[in-house]
């Protein structure tokens, strides 16, 4: 009977012992599988801190996986709690990658706006502009300028349908930074003609 109890213990300890010992090799392909679909939605681009963070974490549990495949007894729990680590927060990151990608494009669509406004109103303040003599060469350098600022207009519409939400905004903003600037130049223009 004793023979066979520790027979018993023998055989309960080799089955934990090869429960622990066999590479996650499941874990590792979902988890890779969910890095690489917040990857698909630009999470490097969008929310790079985080998508580093999660990149880290897999690298960690990989690393985990090697250092335990090189062991005697393998013990894979620790790696796959890190796998598992790793891909809750891969699926996350798509969440928020999508989340961040909807609130820039949106941004870059009230940008885009505002640049339109403040075009369409630097142009609306160069026409009521006095055109005397001294103000003619200024006035018309202006209106080239306003010409310039619409031709640029035209290129954010693509930069946003690409995608490209933050070079987008950031055009439009300058755009808009330039048409109220010359906005001011004329409202001067027209001060110092009343003078």
């Amino acid at each position: 009977m004793k023979k066979f109890s520790a027979v018993l213990v023998g055989l309960a300890m080799v089955t934990a012992l090869a429960a622990c010992g066999k590479q996650p090799v499941e874990d590792i392909t979902a988890t890779k599988a969910a890095v690489e679909a917040a990857a698909g939605e630009g999470a490097a681009k969008y929310v790079a801190a985080d998508y580093k963070k999660v990149n880290d974490e897999l690298a960690a549990a990989l690393a985990e996986v090697k250092v335990q495949d090189e062991k005697w007894f393998k013990n894979y729990d620790k790696a796959k709690q890190l796998l598992a680590t790793a891909k809750t927060d891969a699926e996350a990151l798509k969440v928020k990658t999508i989340a961040e990608k909807e609130r820039l494009k949106q941004q870059s669509i009230a940008d885009l706006a505002a640049a339109q406004a403040g075009v369409a109103a630097a142009k609306a303040e160069l026409a009521t502009a006095p055109k005397g003599k001294g103000t003619a060469a200024d006035i018309a350098a202006m209106g080239a300028d306003v010409a310039g600022l619409e031709a640029a207009l035209a290129e954010i519409q693509p930069l946003i349908d690409s995608g490209e939400f933050m070079a987008a905004s950031e055009k439009a903003v300058a755009i808009n930074d330039k048409a109220a600037a010359i906005a001011a130049e004329v409202a001067a223009v027209k001060a110092k003609k009343k003078k």
